[in-house]
């Protein structure tokens, strides 16, 4: 089940559901700051979620699952101690903020002031909220995404549906007397399809998520998610592999974006660069790319998957320029590594749940547009690849080497498309794709889909968009 929007005045969820009042508030933080810890947060979690699973003309699942917890973090200079509790009761608390302070060593403590609950924007507006609807709505969804999936074609031989939703209240409560009490909701939905012709087979899937309600899956999405799954899965029955080698690489707006997520982003994260083990650590102030590649990390796109009011320190979402106009401007920052370089956090702080403490992340990664039209980067290609839809990869962020697995493409000769291409390695390093991104298109789109990033054992919800780019060389292994 999904948890309400909370209707009383900021703070109140957690006061009037689980006692948790001004005075225990105080106590929890002066305990995790006895032993002379620097700083410390205390972050509240109640979360629930609701999901729907369709197989073989089933509904195979139909769960909900509630979750409640509180985690103590205390710092001391770049070190933390962490603790969290599953009961919101005053021994509980005390233990698990007794537990965190012990990272600190010196004695002394610092003045806690009486938490004051702010306002804080909201970037999640929902129309229609889950918790208004029932389960055989949810049911009637998934089905009849099957039912249009089997339609569109004689060769789709099994078609699974998932629908889940998901929303949690959250509350950030810091010694300096800030609270901020947050709503987030969540929803994905997801189709997969197997096609069998003759005695080929091939599977593919789509998948769209926000922050949004019911209404999110107009009839328009809602038809989009299915054609998607089914187009995919119908282009690998005809699809080959290209000649394998090093090429000009044209990456398709849109979902072509995990690669700048993953090669590129996670290299600008600033607890990588503090330590030393990322390649931009030394590049700040650095022209690293051509004159129109500019990259965002944005906390405050309206209902996208990766929008944050405030992140899990207590810091409003922000739209962060990490590079203009080719050069690195900033990293993105949580409130160790601000203090660490001297500047303002810049709302990136995020953890999986109650149970982990925050590390610098990513929201929504995306290049913007610059001046080109798609086809004229098309066009300037004798011979090369056009990727489509990647399926994972693996990144060094130290070095900043990947290997990525091209799902769809095509082949590019002569400056048109042409051949369908499936199944393709592209090998590459980051930092290097980034200076020979040498076309930049026009068409920056966010992608739709319900992107997850995984860090040092956590994951969390993040969205990316790219343009339409030609990468001068990247080494395709396709058939030799």
């Amino acid at each position: 089940m999904s948890i309400p929007r909370p209707k009383g005045p900021p703070g109140a969820w957690f006061e009037e559901r689980f006692g948790v009042t001004p005075e225990l508030l105080r106590r929890v933080m002066a305990q995790a700051l006895s032993r002379g810890g620097e700083d410390c947060d205390l972050y509240f979690e109640h979360s629930g979620s609701t999901a729907v699973r369709l197989s073989d003309g089933k509904v195979n699942a139909a769960n909900t699952h509630v979750d409640l917890g509180m985690g103590v973090r205390v710092v001391v200079g770049d070190q933390v101690g962490f603790a969290y509790t599953e009961e919101l009761t005053p021994d509980a608390m005390l233990a698990a903020a007794a537990t965190a302070a012990q990272i600190a060593e010196h004695g002394g403590t610092r003045d806690v002031a009486v938490p004051v609950a702010r306002r804080i924007p909201d970037r999640t507006p929902v129309l229609e909220p889950w918790t208004d609807v029932d389960m055989a709505t949810r049911v009637k969804m998934v089905r009849d995404w099957e039912q249009r999936a089997f339609a569109r074609d004689a060769r789709i031989a099994r078609v699974d549906t998932y629908l889940g939703d998901a929303a949690k209240v959250v509350m950030v409560v810091r010694p300096d007397g800030r609270l901020v009490e947050d709503w987030r909701p969540m929803t994905q939905g997801f189709v997969r399809a197997v096609a069998v012709d003759g005695d080929l087979r091939e599977s593919s899937a789509y998948n769209v998520a926000g922050r949004a309600g019911l209404e999110y899956f107009d009839e328009g999405r809602q038809q989009r998610l299915v054609d998607e799954a089914i187009d995919r899965t119908l282009f690998l029955l005809g699809a080959g592999k290209p000649p394998a080698g090093e090429m000009p690489v044209v990456l398709a707006a849109g979902p072509s974006a995990i690669l700048l997520h993953e090669a590129i982003g996670h290299g600008m994260e600033a607890d990588f660069n503090r330590k030393g083990t990322s390649i931009y650590a030394d590049k700040l102030g650095a022209s690293i790319a051509s004159e129109h590649v500019t990259i965002v990390d944005d906390g405050t796109i309206d209902g996208s998957r990766g929008a944050v009011n405030v992140d899990d320190e207590g810091n409003d979402g922000q739209h962060t320029v990490l590079v203009q106009d080719g050069v690195l401007r900033t990293y993105m920052h949580d409130e160790i590594s601000a203090k660490h370089y001297g500047v303002d956090p810049t709302g990136s702080g995020r953890r999986q749940s109650f149970r982990h403490a925050p590390l610098p992340r990513m929201r929504a990664t995306v290049m913007e547009s610059g001046p080109l039209d798609p086809q004229e980067i098309i066009a300037s290609v004798d011979k090369g690849i056009f990727c489509q839809t990647f399926a994972n990869g693996q990144v060094q962020i130290g070095a900043g080497d990947f290997a990525f697995y091209m799902k769809t493409g095509f082949l590019i000769e002569d400056g048109k498309l042409t051949r369908p291409i499936k199944d393709v390695n592209i090998i590459g390093n980051g930092p290097q794709a980034l200076a020979d991104i040498d076309m930049v298109g026009n068409d920056s789109i966010l992608d739709e889909g319900g992107w997850t990033c995984g860090k040092d054992g956590q994951s969390v919800p993040v969205s990316q968009g790219m343009p339409t780019v030609r990468v001068g060389k990247l080494v395709v292994g396709g058939v030799g």
